[in-house]
């Protein structure tokens, strides 16, 4: 793995991620997945109140601007909320919830809890609601298939506190959930998915030659372990990763789009 995350803000990206995003600006169909917090936008309190960078935005709207390109993000979200944060034209693809929603091309539907599905969220309303009440700047955020317990806001003893009682009590009441840790949240649902076969699904649906995916959390592993040979992976931020580039956060990684975006400008029309 590359790592550069140290240059300068303002600084060249380093030449073999260069080399790397020249080469796969040739591909002829592309598909740009990427993650949305902590990858195109910062990492904020209240997730509602994220919003890409103007410069990753900007590099996004580019590349879906583009012929034989086709950009998608793929979250750990809900779809609602991606929609909200994200606010991009109908032509990009969002994968919402890990996998379990997914937005393509107009008219795709998402995909509905059966009733059983549905009983088993209900029990984990009930037994994850009980934890975030009792824990001080502990919140729940309803999914699709199930809840995220949030405890960005809270102090570490109790965070750990809420982990460990959530994963606790969830066991004791029902079998067979996911259980997904990331940053400052566990999540919980009825139904198993990974970003890794989101990217797989999204490489199939737009007849993708090669994969730009880009994340930076645990979470985003799944996806990084699903590219192959032709693919390109960028972990932004800290911690271990599959990815064969590393960049600092969000302003590298926009520059980074928008160096993807410069390539492919050219490269798009000479095919």
């Amino acid at each position: 793995m590359v790592d550069v995350d140290t240059d300068p803000p303002w600084s060249k990206l380093p030449e073999p991620l260069i080399g790397a995003l020249r080469e796969l600006a040739r591909t002829k169909r592309l598909l740009v997945a990427l993650d949305f917090d902590g990858t195109l936008a910062p990492e904020v309190d209240d997730p509602e109140k994220a919003r890409a960078l103007p410069e990753a935005r900007a590099a996004v709207l580019r590349l879906l601007a583009m012929p034989y390109t086709r950009v998608a993000l793929v979250s750990g979200r809900a779809m609602k909320s991606l929609e909200q944060v994200a606010d991009l034209p109908d032509s990009a693809l969002l994968v919402g919830s890990h996998g379990i929603e997914i937005r393509l091309d107009p008219d795709d539907d998402h995909s509905a809890l059966d009733s059983a599905e549905q009983a088993r969220v209900d029990v984990l309303n009930l037994v994850l609601g009980e934890v975030a009440d009792s824990m001080d700047q502990v919140w729940l955020e309803e999914k699709p298939a199930g809840f995220a317990l949030h405890t960005r806001l809270a102090t570490e003893h109790n965070s750990r506190v809420a982990h460990l009682v959530a994963r606790s009590e969830v066991a004791a009441e029902l079998s067979g959930v996911t259980v997904r840790e990331g940053k400052n949240v566990l999540e919980f649902s009825v139904r198993s998915t990974t970003k890794g076969e989101a990217v797989e699904h999204l490489r199939q649906y737009t007849g993708a030659d090669a994969v730009f995916f880009a994340g930076d959390d645990v979470t985003d592993e799944d996806a990084f372990a699903a590219l192959g040979a032709d693919d390109l992976g960028l972990k932004s931020g800290e911690g271990s990763t599959l990815a064969n580039f590393r960049v600092q956060g969000p302003e590298q990684v926009a520059r980074t789009l928008a160096l993807l975006a410069d390539l492919r400008e050219g490269d798009v029309h000479e095919q």
